[in-house]
């Protein structure tokens, strides 16, 4: 807490010497916050399967079957400040119970977000530099408006970090705003120092809006990579790019009904060694995500969701295509304070010629709350 605090005093005095440096009275910065975590308890698992045992693919729920436990998912502290009418910052820190833990085991913190953003630099289109969002989930994620249950499946299958260091820039194509875009050049280094290599991740996204409550996106990235070895030409090398092509559409009427669809396909050149090939071939993976939530009355929400995952369309190994299934009622309790009672419903693909798995399952409740 009190390395906390000195990063957080740190960050308004630096903020405040920027200010002093252009402007007479620094325009007040803003701090907003908010917390979700769960109590669940693991119905189901196969413990035959050592890669099922203990874990679904949602980091949400670990442990083996009849695990029970509390869980603090993500903690946000956020810094807002408009240094002028052109640069606004931004600076995040985010606590994870889950996977984020220091070496003792305690919960660790880091920066999530850490960025400045040029308004206007042009006509309708901002600039930014820094740790940031890449264009490739950010407005499913907005649609799916439900982050406190699950990431989106992107996210979830690390198809690409939710955050990464690099220069962006976003803005309208028509003044309408019907048509937008985003493009972004980063390392492809998350929240980790971005000095390991030379090689960048270039991603652009065209996000539409046709009519109101209607958006779609299309996304397209190329992540340059060394050459490596090619373990079947002896000194010889190969290619080592991946790119990554995705399509989302959504549907909203506010306090009425959501629904969306994400998919996407990823292919590695030569990332793949299939059994008893002679050559490499290209590792592909596909997913797709389809949802839908309804209100029934102001305070109460019903949510379903649906995963197709398959991390090698190439393999059939055992467990390798995935089915996630969500289902929920959300309460809000206060215009800041929601309690979720959900379900976590996981199936695999069966062997060939022999039986799949059994379904993880987990069920939860998920309190989600905004503190600040």
């Amino acid at each position: 807490m009190r390395i906390l605090l000195q990063v957080l005093l740190t960050v308004v005095v630096f903020g405040g010497t920027l200010f002093a440096q252009g402007t007479a009275t620094p325009p007040a910065g803003k701090f907003s916050g908010y917390m979700m975590g769960d109590y669940y308890y693991n119905m189901s698992r196969d413990a035959g399967y050592a890669a099922l045992a203990n874990n679904a693919s949602s980091s949400a729920a670990p442990g083996a079957t009849a695990m029970q436990s509390f869980i603090l998912r993500r903690v946000y502290l956020t810094y807002d400040n408009d240094i002028s009418e052109q640069f606004t910052t931004r600076f995040r820190l985010e606590a994870d119970q889950g996977t984020d833990v220091l070496t003792s085991g305690k919960i660790g913190v880091f920066v999530k977000d850490a960025y400045l953003k040029w308004k206007n630099i042009f006509g309708g289109s901002d600039l930014t530099f820094g740790i940031q969002p890449p264009p490739t989930y950010d407005v499913s994620e907005a649609a799916w408006g439900y982050r406190s249950l699950e990431k989106t499946i992107m996210d979830l299958r690390g198809i690409y970090g939710s955050r990464d260091v690099g220069l962006s820039l976003k803005g309208k194509i028509v003044e309408s705003g019907m048509f937008n875009y985003w493009v972004m050049v980063g390392k492809n280094a998350g929240n980790t120092p971005a000095t390991t290599n030379k090689y960048n991740r270039y991603s652009a996204q065209l996000h539409v809006k046709p009519l109101t409550g209607l958006q779609a996106t299309l996304y397209f990235d190329y992540l340059d990579a060394a050459d490596k070895a090619d373990p079947f030409n002896k000194g010889s090398f190969v290619g080592n790019a991946m790119s990554t092509m995705a399509l989302f559409v959504g549907y909203a009427q506010p306090n009425s009904f959501n629904v969306g669809l994400e998919a996407f396909s990823q292919s590695t050149a030569n990332g793949y060694t299939a059994s008893g090939a002679t050559s490499l071939s290209s590792l592909s993976k596909t997913g797709f995500s389809g949802w839908a939530s309804v209100n029934v009355t102001s305070d109460i929400s019903v949510v379903g969701r649906y995963d197709n995952y398959d991390p090698n369309t190439n393999s059939a190994a055992v467990g390798d295509v995935r089915n996630y299934i969500i289902g929920g009622v959300s309460f809000k309790v206060n215009k800041n304070v929601s309690i979720t009672p959900n379900v976590l419903y996981e199936t695999y693909e069966a062997p060939s010629g022999g039986s799949a798995p059994d379904a993880s399952v987990t069920a939860r409740v998920t309190f989600y709350f905004i503190f600040l």
